[in-house]
């Protein structure tokens, strides 16, 4: 997928804004991964309703709370905002592990034409080598949430050794949103049996 930005330049939501634009960086960043190639614009006011519920999404599958870890899932931001302050301020809401292009870079022009890109918001889904998944994930995004990962990853035939080798994904989510409430009453219920087993030796202590 590195393939696809050769030669250009993707920024990093972060605050230092680093680029990445080596080979060996685009590698690391896309290779292996199911991307997918956002088209929104702030201004728009589908994206404004869509835009929420992508940043849940990409959170979902990538951020440690929800999973021990990311899956392999890449998101650049093609911008079509009328300025460059459109676009950062939109940016900066968003995922830190997000891309996008430079505002001024004339390939989102190429990229629109590309992928038959007529109005916003648009998901395209690309396999690894560069293959169409599915030219607009909106709609099934916004119905599916995180499990349509799932087929896509199917889809993309990629091997994947640190992410739900062995687990059912429905089970995976559902238990992903419930770990931190698992965990505090696993901690609760290893005091409780701490103070019974104590309870239980002063007992046997007194008689």
């Amino acid at each position: 997928m590195a393939s696809l930005f050769a030669g250009k330049v993707l920024v990093v939501n972060n605050w230092d804004r680093d680029e990445v634009e080596t080979e060996r960086e685009l590698g690391q960043a896309l290779e292996n991964k199911v991307l997918l190639l956002y088209f929104g614009a702030a201004g728009c006011p589908r994206c404004r309703r869509f835009a929420p519920v992508l940043k849940d999404f990409f959170v979902r599958l990538t951020d440690e709370f929800y999973v021990e870890r990311a899956s392999q899932l890449g998101l650049v931001y093609v911008s079509q905002d009328a300025t460059a302050q459109q676009q950062d301020a939109f940016l900066r809401t968003m995922p830190r592990r997000w891309l996008s292009l430079p505002f001024e870079d004339k390939f989102k022009r190429e990229l629109e034409q590309r992928f038959a890109v007529s109005d916003v918001p648009r998901v395209v889904v690309l396999k690894p080598n560069g293959e169409v998944i599915a030219g607009n994930a909106v709609e099934e995004i916004s119905r599916l949430g995180p499990a349509c990962f799932r087929n896509w990853q199917e889809a993309a035939e990629l091997v994947d050794r640190n992410f739900l080798l062995a687990e059912d994904f429905d089970d995976w989510v559902r238990r992903s949103i419930t770990d931190p409430l698992r965990r505090l009453k696993y901690k609760v219920d290893k005091r409780t049996e701490a103070k019974d087993e104590e309870r239980k030796g002063e007992d046997e202590e007194s008689s």
